[in-house]
């Protein structure tokens, strides 16, 4: 977490700052492609309330660039900016070249446009609703009021000027004269806009209603929480405030009879505090709609009077772990140095970062913890990239590819062994669910596919070991990608950091985890990874405080890598020298530190190891404070949860919502560790209510995890997918972020002409705009979003 929250600020600045600056230009003309026709909108009428129907509306497409072979003609012309060479032909730039050898063009995005004034479509008198069977409506009528809300969902960069295109999705909430009547239909028609007439028949006992939240991944039978939800904010017309106590139906799929009775209830009011920070994040009422009681298997709908219902949902024993091998094949999807394809995946992906492919990585002189990337410990690294770069030496690092994509980009680096940690801890955890198949490359071998993919990110760092035990921090290139270049084309110099304490620190925990789970899967490779784990910690304990006077705040970081590192390797190897190690460096941290958040990770780790060993391997006084501090910290979120709109939670209750604290993914692991210690059912109720949100149950009724339900994201941030088009599935993004804290961003600049309302007066937990170059909503990296939502779908899926 730590080397996100603190990269992204200079990464905005550096990867964006060029896209910010042409984002902010009027329409430019250099190299603009002309602009398509197509046949009509994508029209659709629902129903909200009886007195309020959405009508919604898709409004242009974008095509994305892909690559082509670049045909030179002799009056071409090369301009060189930055990392990227541009294409002029006869004053037009055509896009820039890409590649080893220069020889592939990426061109602009094409936009087609549908014909239709959003504008208009915004009046009452645009509108006529008529019906032949509801008296009401015999002759024709008009809105009351009409309230709209429409939000960009991808773009078109279609010239290198700025020239931008939105392709848009609109919602028209038209409010009624009179309530709809149950079993009429309707036409609705929206004048001077030359589109065909919209039929709706009032059904809300089976038709789908935008206003009705549900989550897409489902529910295991014996969950002590199923909720759905009942909220709708309707833009312009802010929130739409429900009668309370409405009645509700869960209805079988199968026989259409219902199952479930029960009636709403009132749990967030608009306006309310949601959590230590004092904010605001959903500008509407939320009733819950509680049906935990239903256990028998089945797939259903939840439908509330006079609304309308959910889409379908599944009460089944393998839904949570369903969504967790899609999480856990995501790491698949992110590994750096395998070719990607059949029969593991329908993506085809060539081999990346393989030095049999010619890929040098050289040795720079910087370790990870001096950067930006890392701790930046220092304080010196004026960017991510300086001193990494500054550093680089001519000599090479052999046998150094593997590990995973960082996020949308390919650096690896130390902090994707939380992965690893968290994986292991499943499998120790629960060994006989978490032995499930993932259709992985290592599949046929006798191992658990999960320790598979373990091993994928362990052993990456174990090739970066040097012979003296020291673990180098990653593999990094010299600069964010060049527009255009897949992460297999890589044309900028790459480098491996220098070995630094805090990386072997890191590595040396989790090669002795890694080493203990062993012995139950593999106990012939269990001293290897033992040997590697104590030459790791001798060595970063020979250098430990080597190169990093400056910064309190990273010395104290460091210091709870060691406490934890030496706790792991106590634990692996019984001897008690370590135990005392652990004491010494956890002693070593001032009160203070062990409040700071940018030092909290590795002390979580502590809390939960130690708290969980056996009485006799530990001190117990310190192991009931250490499992003090995590229950405390359970309770917080306990309380977070209670007072959030959605029942959404966070690690620490003043955390700001956004980057890796995003909500996106849960923040439940904390929760269910509460849980495994305790037993009690408090944790684990308030772990599922937070993993509603993220899960679908959310105002925009869609995940935050590509290929999870019938509504994710498509346009994340991944450099290669933009570039082929190939979706990536398992990859849970950042999500919604907080508009009061982050809306001086860039992007909603751009999007305050964009969006209606302005996208800064959206309510925060809608602000997921499906648009690839967002980084803070729709990036993610792999030790913090997909990380966080496969720990809890993976803990609910292997729990008793």
């Amino acid at each position: 977490m730590l080397s996100k929250l603190y990269r992204w600020p200079r990464r905005t600045a550096l990867w964006f700052g060029i896209l910010a600056f042409a984002m902010a230009c009027t329409a430019g003309t250099l190299g603009r492609l002309p602009t398509a026709k197509s046949e009509q909108p994508d029209l659709s009428v629902g129903v909200i309330s009886p007195e309020v129907v959405v009508v919604s509306m898709r409004e242009g497409e974008v095509t994305h660039a892909r690559q082509v072979p670049y045909e030179a003609e002799p009056q071409d012309r090369l301009e060189t900016s930055g990392s990227d060479t541009w294409v002029i032909r006869r004053g037009q730039t055509l896009g820039t070249l890409v590649g080893p050898n220069q020889d592939i063009l990426y061109g602009f995005d094409r936009y087609t446009e549908t014909p239709f004034n959003a504008n208009r479509a915004g009046q009452s008198s645009s509108y006529r609703i008529q019906s032949k069977n509801d008296a009401s409506y015999r002759q024709p009528a008009t809105p009351a009021e009409v309230y709209r809300k429409s939000k960009p969902i991808d773009l078109a960069r279609i010239s290198r000027g700025g020239d931008l295109r939105w392709a848009m999705e609109h919602r028209f909430y038209l409010r009624l004269p009179t309530p709809l009547t149950p079993g009429k239909t309707y036409t609705i028609e929206l004048t001077g806009q030359e589109q065909p007439p919209l039929t709706l028949t009032y059904q809300p006992d089976r038709q789908t209603s935008e206003a009705v939240h549900i989550s897409a991944v489902g529910f295991r039978p014996d969950d002590p929480v199923k909720v759905g939800f009942l909220s709708t904010w309707m833009g312009t017309g802010g929130g739409l405030s429900y009668p309370e106590g409405l009645s509700f139906q869960v209805i079988d799929e199968a026989s259409q009879r219902t199952v479930f009775t029960g009636q709403a209830k009132r749990r967030y009011r608009d306006g309310d505090s949601e959590d230590a920070r004092d904010r605001t994040y959903t500008l509407a009422d939320v009733d819950q709609l509680d049906f935990s009681n239903l256990d028998r298997p089945g797939r259903y709908r939840l439908c509330v009077d006079t609304v309308g219902c959910s889409t379908p949902f599944a009460i089944a024993d393998d839904a949570w772990q369903q969504a967790f091998n899609l999480a856990a094949r995501g790491f698949y999807h992110q590994r750096s140095g395998i070719e990607l394809g059949p029969p593991y995946t329908d993506v085809v992906r060539p081999r990346p970062f393989h030095p049999d492919d010619g890929v040098i990585v050289y040795q720079s002189s910087a370790g990870l913890v001096n950067t930006g990337n890392g701790l930046n410990a220092q304080g010196t690294d004026e960017g991510n990239f300086a001193n990494l770069v500054q550093g680089r030496t001519n000599t090479t690092v052999a046998n150094a590819w593997g590990g995973y994509f960082d996020a949308g980009d390919w650096d690896r680096r130390v902090q994707h062994l939380d992965i690893a940690r968290w994986l292991l801890e499943l499998l120790e955890l629960f060994p006989e669910p978490m032995e499930l198949a993932l259709n992985i490359p290592e599949s046929d071998n006798d191992r658990p596919d999960l320790l598979d993919e373990v091993l994928w990110g362990v052993d990456f760092f174990r090739r970066l070991q040097t012979p003296e035990g020291g673990v180098r921090g990653g593999i990094e290139s010299a600069n964010h990608p060049r527009r255009g270049e897949t992460s297999w084309q890589e044309t900028l110099p790459i480098m491996a950091y220098a070995p630094d304490p805090w990386s072997s620190y890191i590595y040396a925990g989790v090669a002795a985890r890694t080493a203990l789970v062993m012995g139950t899967y593999a106990p012939d490779q269990v001293q290897g990874y033992r040997d590697s784990a104590l030459a790791a910690m001798n060595w970063a304990e020979a250098r430990h405080s080597e190169g990093i006077e400056a910064l309190d705040w990273a010395q104290h970081r460091i210091e709870a890598d060691r406490a934890l590192a030496a706790l792991e390797i106590y634990r692996l190897t019984g001897d008690r020298a370590w135990h005392d190690r652990f004491v010494a460096a956890q002693s070593a941290l001032p009160a203070e530190a062990r409040e700071d958040y940018r030092v909290a990770n590795p002390q979580r780790e502590i809390a939960f190891l130690y708290g969980r060993m056996p009485a006799e391997q530990v001190d117990v006084d310190r192991q009931a404070e250490l499992r003090a501090s995590l229950l405390a910290e359970a309770d917080a979120a306990v309380g977070t949860g209670q007072t959030t709109a959605f029942g959404w939670t966070k690690l620490i209750p003043s955390t700001p919502v956004g980057w890796g604290d995003g909500l996106g993914s849960p923040k439940a692991r904390t929760l269910l560790r509460a849980h495994a210690l305790t037993g009690s059912d408090r944790y684990l109720e308030a772990a599922l209510l937070a993993c509603q949100f993220s899960a679908g149950a959310n105002p925009d009724n869609m995940t935050y995890t590509t290929g999870l339900g019938p509504k994710s994201p498509q346009n994340p941030l991944i450099v290669d997918q933009r570039i082929t088009g190939d979706l990536l599935p398992g990859i849970t993004l950042y999500g919604p972020i907080d508009t009061g804290l982050y809306g001086d961003q860039w992007f909603f600049d751009v999007l305050e002409s964009v969006a209606v309302p302005p996208a800064r007066e959206w309510p925060s937990i809608e602000t997921y705009f499906d648009i690839y170059f967002v980084p803070n909503i729709n990036e993610f990296t792999v030790m913090q979003s997909m990380a966080d939502a496969a720990y809890a779908w993976g803990y609910l899926t292997g729990r008793g």
